[in-house]
């Protein structure tokens, strides 16, 4: 999206990849089973889409902080007791 709107070119968007691809990702291999349940009744509890309350799932389960500017989801994450990292470093 950035490229396409001009605030990076190709080799930019390239470099950002390789940058990526160098970060220590895991994943979640219960996310998908959390999903019809727990996950969905944190959206409905907390007015959010299922894909935002994935993320407070998450934190639950996994002691996590929260990484987000969305205002609903930090909300709802301070009133689960999930830590919120700054919204400016």
């Amino acid at each position: 999206m950035a490229e396409r709107a001009g605030r990076l070119d190709s080799a930019e968007r390239h470099q950002q990849m390789v940058l990526l691809q160098k970060l220590p990702i895991n994943i979640d291999q219960e996310a998908h089973q959390q999903a019809w349940n727990e996950t969905s009744t944190l959206a409905h509890a907390h007015k959010l889409s299922v894909y935002d309350a994935a993320y407070l799932e998450l934190g639950l389960r996994q002691g996590l902080p929260l990484g987000s500017l969305d205002k609903s989801l930090r909300t709802a994450a301070k009133k689960l007791g999930i830590k919120c990292l700054p919204e400016k470093f």
